[in-house]
């Protein structure tokens, strides 16, 4: 079996000690999700109307076939 040099064990420990640690946590999902329909504004706002027309779409149809 292979040994293990207890120099490397070493060596990777202080790599990871003088690694320094995050100061702020990686953004949250819905920071990104924000960020990213700030920079897209056309496609953003095309996809909202096109989503607002379908629910009203949607619902009045519904509301016809169910009176």
């Amino acid at each position: 079996m292979s040994e293990i040099n207890p120099e490397t064990q070493t060596e990777n420990i202080d790599i990871e000690e003088e690694t320094p640690a995050p100061k702020e946590p990686p953004p949250s999902y819905v920071k990104l999700a924000m960020r990213n329909m700030v920079k897209k504004k056309g496609i953003s706002l095309k996809h909202f109307f096109l989503t607002t027309t379908a629910l009203l779409a949607f619902f009045i149809g519904v509301s016809y076939l169910t009176r």
